[in-house]
């Protein structure tokens, strides 16, 4: 067949769904209706002839074909995306950067003025999302994740390791008193971002797990509690540097890694931009 005659909307209806693994999924991305998607799909089967998908459309089975098929397509519409991204910001030059959330607030945030200033032609446009990326479904640049791997496909820099220790207001209690055992007396802040942290750390210090504790949600509502004095939290070095420098918290017994780390994520293929931001957030550490 010709690229001429090639039955561009069709395809992308086909390798939309089999992307997504529902038509409404694919009708949502395209901005069309269900029925849209459905007659494209139809007439591109009856135009090559053979079954793509087996079963209700409820429950789409792909054919053999259509497993064959898709791959192709979605290299190549990944590819003219691509292009046309390239184009936009060939005078506009535009990072997306998705980052932990807490991270963001707490070290990103402050220190993005630097690199503006490094780099001004360079704009980051930055969102928060704690989860795993999906560089296929989400227009993303870097990816800011913490953990220790595998990391699929994607390009993977280490940025630098997460070393976790007990951090308290000098407020409750002074430094010289502090011993381990005596942390077991205060409130354990703890957080579902990380149930075992204060596992991990009284076993390193072997003691017993802490008795009254209090759990928050998200990671920056418990280092909030932590400054306020509620209690004592086992937090990541990176997240509360600015409040250690600043005197508002201390680390009395420093950190430990935890054999996770930070990881830069990048989809496939060279970004100039992306490893110049990359750079920047190993030297900014």
């Amino acid at each position: 067949m010709k690229r001429g005659t090639l039955p561009l909307t069709a395809l992308r209806a086909f390798e939309a769904t089999m992307r997504l693994g529902q038509m409404r999924r694919a009708a949502d991305e395209l901005g069309v209706t269900y029925s849209a998607v459905s007659r494209q799909v139809r007439g591109l089967e009856e135009m090559l002839g053979v079954p793509l998908f087996e079963g209700p459309r409820n429950r789409l089975v792909p054919s053999a074909a259509a497993l064959a098929l898709q791959p192709a397509l979605t290299e190549a519409f990944d590819g003219i995306e691509a292009a046309v991204a390239r184009v936009q910001r060939r005078d506009r030059r535009v990072l997306d950067v998705s980052c932990l959330g807490t991270l963001a607030m707490r070290w990103l945030i402050p220190r993005m003025a630097l690199f503006q200033a490094a780099h001004p032609g360079i704009e980051l446009r930055l969102t928060t999302d704690d989860g795993p990326v999906d560089f296929a479904q989400r227009r993303i640049d870097i990816a800011i994740r913490v953990g220790s791997g595998p990391w699929g496909s994607a390009q993977a820099t280490e940025l630098f390791p997460d070393n976790a220790g007990p951090v308290l207001s000098p407020a409750l209690m002074p430094v010289d008193e502090l011993t381990p055992q005596s942390l077991l007396g205060m409130t354990a802040l703890k957080t579902r971002t990380r149930p075992s942290a204060w596992a991990d750390w009284t076993s390193s210090q072997g003691l017993a797990a802490p008795i009254q504790t209090l759990e928050f949600e998200h990671f920056y509502f418990m280092l909030e509690a932590v400054i306020a004095g509620l209690g004592v939290a086992i937090a990541p070095d990176i997240l509360i540097r600015d409040d250690l420098a600043a005197g508002r918290l201390v680390a009395p017994f420093g950190f430990l890694p935890s054999g996770m780390s930070y990881v830069a994520l990048r989809p496939a293929g060279r970004n100039a931009d992306a490893e110049t931001f990359v750079d920047w957030l190993i030297e900014a550490n």
